[in-house]
């Protein structure tokens, strides 16, 4: 699998700009499902470490240009 790019962006509900990643597959597929789309590629995730003892990511979900999609913020779970 190759490396998602990664950029970085305002995060709304860390409150800074943090770098975000593309969707891996499994996460595409989980959004897909969620949202009930067939496409999803313009979402982003927020790679911000909230705590660094247990390494718990943010894991924000937003677009490119919308920082806030959804009227509450939508985390992807995270990978077993």
């Amino acid at each position: 699998m190759s490396t998602p790019r990664t950029m970085k962006l305002p995060c709304w509900t860390c409150g800074t700009e943090q770098r975000h990643r593309q969707l891996t597959r499994t996460e595409q597929n989980w959004l897909k499902e969620r949202l009930g789309r067939a496409g999803v590629n313009e979402f982003w995730l927020c790679e911000n470490v909230l705590d660094p003892d247990t390494g718990r990511q943010c894991r924000n979900l937003r677009t490119g240009f919308v920082m806030k999609p959804f009227p509450k913020a939508v985390r992807a779970p995270v990978p077993e």
